[in-house]
């Protein structure tokens, strides 16, 4: 794919800025990190690369997938509302 190893880095941790959310507003945080930590969403954005030509940046989607795949490895899962520690694969 002709990524880097440095954009690996810099990249592979940006879709956890959404943590940031989630003292301001629980139910807004919610649900922007789980959008960002869904595989749904880079798979559309691979899709959207693809249909636009731009098929030299699906590393992007690639890295965004490792991400999530990083997450669901250490038992992170989709958040709920109720506690930021509680998510659909169990408490953290």
């Amino acid at each position: 794919m002709h990524g880097s190893w440095l954009w690996f880095a810099v990249l592979f941790l940006v879709p956890d800025i959404s943590l940031f959310l989630f003292p301001l507003n629980k139910k807004i945080a919610t649900a922007v990190y789980n959008c960002v930590h869904t595989y749904t969403t880079p798979i559309l954005f691979s899709l959207v690369l693809w249909l636009l030509g731009q098929t030299s940046c699906l590393w992007m989607a690639l890295i965004w997938t490792a991400h999530i795949g990083m997450d669901r490895l250490f038992g992170y899962g989709l958040k709920y509302e109720t506690a930021f520690k509680d998510t659909h694969l169990g408490r953290v």
